[in-house]
């Protein structure tokens, strides 16, 4: 009896595994990402999600600021993606950055998109899951140690 229930719940693990795996496997790269209308896309209905441009508690998220030039807010935002583990960036101009963040083990990736508002000295970002409900707070904290590295610079 111990037996089959040891090798039921290694089975159901393993199958937990599997399909984390094929989730991994099988995602896309976004086909909303960019810029629109000057702002970058919503986030969706579930809670992977964090935008500035977001109005609602479960996504909103302030802004970066930055004093100086845009050119010196990107280099300073670029020199601490570049110190990132697993941070890939992807699209990059004067204007705008598209970073891919990629998990460890199962190589989940979240794609992270900053907008840099000249006039308002504002860096907008939104950083969102490809796959799954829920990151567990990953996107928000990774954007709150951005954050707080760039304000230290």
């Amino acid at each position: 009896m111990k037996r089959r229930l040891m090798l039921g719940l290694f089975l159901l693990a393993g199958l937990g595994v599997l399909g984390l795996a094929a989730m991994s496997f099988f995602s896309r790269k976004p086909t909303n990402l960019g810029i629109v209308d000057g702002r970058l896309a919503d986030c969706p209905a579930t809670p992977n999600c964090v935008c500035t441009f977001a109005t609602d508690a479960e996504h909103a998220i302030e802004p970066l600021h930055f004093a100086g030039s845009p050119a010196e807010a990107l280099t300073r935002l670029k020199s601490i993606l570049a110190a990132m583990l697993r941070a890939s960036i992807v699209t990059a101009d004067e204007r705008y950055l598209h970073v891919e963040f990629t998990t460890l083990i199962f190589r989940f990736v979240d794609d992270v998109e900053f907008l840099i508002d000249a006039d308002a000295k504002r860096i907008h970002f939104r950083s969102a899951s490809r796959v799954g409900r829920s990151d567990l707070g990953v996107n928000r904290q990774r954007m709150e140690a951005i954050r707080a590295q760039f304000e230290r610079k």
